[in-house]
């Protein structure tokens, strides 16, 4: 079976192998990271219980897959101060076009904290119905995401 092989356009370059969670629907990133995020976690437990496919999941350290964020201006705050305090998913990948307040986050991150977040968008619709939570992938810096074995 040949490998999965996705090419998007880089936002935060970087590398990554490791492991994924998937959400297949819009990511609220104020109900999923704020929790973890006001009792100065030492990790994200996904905590909007409105998204079944990243409630209850460790978020920090993997790379996150999403079509895009959604809910309150204050997203793009949101992810800077996981980036800030360490906690962050270490790429989010979206397969539809990044959402202003999403992007906004990720390059204040990594311009003011020194954060290595990766965020790579325009991967397709596919990403999200052939990658599952679990799966192993790689990250290149031109924004290939190759899927292991």
């Amino acid at each position: 079976m040949a490998k999965k092989i996705f090419k998007g356009r880089v936002i935060c370059p970087g590398e990554y192998q490791g492991e994924v969670v998937v959400s297949r629907q819009g990511l609220n990133t104020l109900a999923t990271f704020q929790k973890s995020a006001l009792k100065n976690a030492k990790k994200v437990i996904g905590s909007d219980q409105n998204n079944p496919d990243v409630y209850g999941k460790n978020l920090t350290g993997v790379t996150l897959i999403l079509p895009q964020t959604i809910g309150s201006t204050t997203g793009g705050l949101v992810i800077q101060t996981i980036c800030q305090m360490g906690i962050n998913p270490s790429a989010l990948l979206f397969s539809e076009e990044i959402d202003s307040l999403a992007a906004s986050g990720v390059i204040l991150a990594k311009n003011w904290e020194n954060s290595k977040i990766i965020a790579i968008d325009k991967l397709g619709k596919n990403i999200l119905k052939d990658i599952k939570t679990g799966d192993k992938i790689s990250i290149s810096q031109d924004g290939v995401v190759t899927v292991l074995d």
